[in-house]
């Protein structure tokens, strides 16, 4: 490997260049040290950032079957998983090929290896399973049919630590170099035996060209500078793209928005990652021959509020909600069905922006926020990132409010507290981007839900939605209030939090193969050039399809980052056509063209 770079880690000779030291990265270079090959791990932050933004994560795992449903007396299944995701991904496209071939390799580890594979490293789970993105819909429309949401006993630094030790292992013993503060910006590509081949690049790629940036001491996820010093040039006989997705780069963003399916790009949206999360390998990969397919989906929340204790520029947390809160418009119109807190972010992120704003209303009450917000991001969520069993239990006995969310109340620009309804509504006209709420208006429709919880069914869906829930133990226990009417003076105060869209994931990205090889624009894969996590849309180039069930994220990274990671070291058995030996793998085209998009 030729090294240009004075400030280059000497790595000679490398078996792999990783560009992206996230948690894809990670797994990658974890599989490649355990084969005994030599890695290069390239990253433009310095090394407080080593695992990405799956450190902010709140560790959230998508498995089927597990232990810890079966013990909450969940019964899923594999080929309920299938309908799920099948239903939910809504594949429609023909470059959706190997987007569907990764979708049921994943769903195959999920129900199978990827508890072990954890375990085996020494990642634990909490004992109750989470119900996300629960649809409403339908039982053939989108949506977890069961809580399939496995909360990692850590949180997201957990997650990294598991393949973050072995890494530095293998660094200690000369296996593993990082090279920090180096910013990729073009692959190298030489000719090959294919000259003139079908991938639609005259050759291979055989290393990587940038700079390297000036030293930076800030810490994890503060924004860094980009001041250049030095060039670098280093080679590899394969390089693995794992720099993650493009959620803070807004004018990328806005290019690739899906406007007519769901609605204008918002003028006001929060960051849900760090500003290194900037989406520049897509392009430089496409510039290099790659296929960059389904670039318009997107994956951003509608329950974004302002942190104000930011890290990063216009830093945003999520809520992730119980199905309590009343949800309104910017108006103070109530939301129709299924637009209701975790059921359908797609559908209500279309709801939100038909109304030509860009922000909406919870409206709950102390009970409520008591026992069902939780704030998406292991900063957020001590007890269990610090793996204190006695503060987790603390908090589920408590009459109080975790203290993160009692802290967004007390100093949150988004949360209005008070007393009466007329106090409530003056606070959210305060904290209005535009329209102005009428009380009246807003308090019918609140009595008109309330009357609804005079007895144990209802013909509100969202009220039938709340029972069904708690028929659910784990929701009973420690998600799901008790029905009750929200302006009951004895559940107060009456609170209401102004919710933005929050950016967060991408669902498209480089074109990949299950052995993890980019596709060139010919359609066959790239010589040297292999890809994991999202900037591969968290495999193939968008494995979700249009939807998410959440927690296949981190799994996607390290189920991709474990794929190519083993491709490269040549353990994965023989197979060109990227099926491993094994022939076609993958969910017909008529099991996944269903589904709200």
């Amino acid at each position: 490997m030729g090294i240009t770079s004075p400030n280059a880690a000497p790595c000679e000779p490398c078996d792999a260049i990783v560009v992206g030291a996230g948690l894809a990265g990670l797994v990658a270079a974890h599989e490649l040290s355990l084969a005994g090959k030599r890695v290069l791990i390239l990253d433009q932050e310095n090394r407080a950032n080593l695992g990405g933004q799956a450190f902010w994560s709140l560790g959230g795992l998508f498995l089927v079957d597990s232990p810890e449903q079966r013990r909450l007396g969940v019964h899923d299944s594999l080929d309920l998983a299938r309908q799920d995701w099948a239903t939910s991904a809504g594949f429609d496209r023909d470059e959706d090929h190997w987007p569907r071939q990764w979708a049921e390799a994943y769903l195959e580890f999920a129900a199978g290896d990827k508890r072990r594979y954890l375990h085996d490293l020494g990642l634990r789970l909490t004992p109750v399973v989470g119900w996300a993105e629960r649809g409403g819909s339908g039982a053939s429309e989108h949506g977890n049919s069961v809580p399939r949401f496995h909360l990692a006993w850590g949180t997201g630094p957990e997650v990294v630590r598991v393949f973050r030790e072995p890494v530095e292992r293998a660094e200690s013993a000369g296996l593993v170099t990082m090279g920090f503060r180096h910013r990729v910006d073009e692959l190298v590509v030489e000719d090959s035996d294919n000259e003139g081949g079908d991938n639609g690049v005259s050759g291979a790629v055989v290393g990587v060209r940038g700079r390297v940036l000036a030293p930076s001491h800030t810490g994890r996820g503060i924004e860094s500078n980009r001041d250049e010093v030095d060039d670098f040039e280093l080679r590899a006989p394969a390089v693995i793209v794992t720099s993650g997705g493009i959620g803070h780069n807004f004018d990328l963003m806005r290019q690739c928005w899906p406007v007519e399916r769901l609605g204008e790009f918002p003028q006001t949206m929060l960051a849900g990652v760090p500003a290194h999360v900037d989406g520049r390998m897509l392009a430089i990969a496409e510039h290099a021959g790659a296929s960059l397919i389904n670039r318009d989906r997107i994956w951003a929340y509608t329950e974004g509020i302002e942190n104000w204790n930011p890290v990063w520029p216009n830093h945003g947390i999520r809520i992730i909600p119980g199905p309590s809160s009343l949800w309104f418009d910017a108006e103070g119109n109530r939301f129709p069905a299924p637009n209701y807190p975790g059921f359908d972010t797609n559908r209500t992120m279309r709801t939100i922006l038909s109304t030509e704003h860009d922000y909406s209303w919870f409206v709950l009450n102390e009970s409520i926020i008591r026992k069902e917000f939780a704030l998406s991001g292991s900063e957020q969520n001590p007890d269990i990132t610090k793996k204190d069993w006695r503060l987790t239990l603390d908090r589920a006995r408590s009459s109080d409010a975790p203290g993160p969310v009692e802290a967004f109340k007390k100093f949150g620009a988004d949360f209005v507290v008070a007393d009466t309804t007329e106090e409530l509504v003056a606070g959210m006209n305060e904290r209005s981007r535009g329209p102005v709420i009428d009380h009246d208006h807003l308090v019918e429709q609140i009595v008109a839900r309330d009357r609804q919880m005079d007895n144990a069914f209802s013909k509100d869906a969202q009220v039938q939605a709340i029972h069904n829930a708690r028929n659910y133990l784990g929701d009973k226990i420690v998600r799901v209030q008790k029905p009750h009417k929200i302006l009951d003076p004895t559940h107060g105060p009456l609170i209401a939090v102004r919710l933005s869209l929050l950016s967060r994931k991408t669902l498209g990205g480089l074109e990949t193969n299950l052995d993890a090889q980019v596709i060139g624009a010919g359609g066959t894969p790239i010589p040297g050039l292999y890809a994991a996590g999202e900037v591969t849309g968290f495999g193939g180039g968008g494995m979700h399809g249009y939807n998410a069930l959440e927690g296949t994220f981190l799994g996607g990274c390290i189920f991709s980052g474990m794929r190519a990671g083993r491709a490269v070291a040549g353990s994965s058995a023989p197979g060109g056509d990227g099926t491993n030996g094994r022939g076609a793998v993958g969910i017909e085209a008529t099991d996944m063209t269903r589904g709200e998009r």
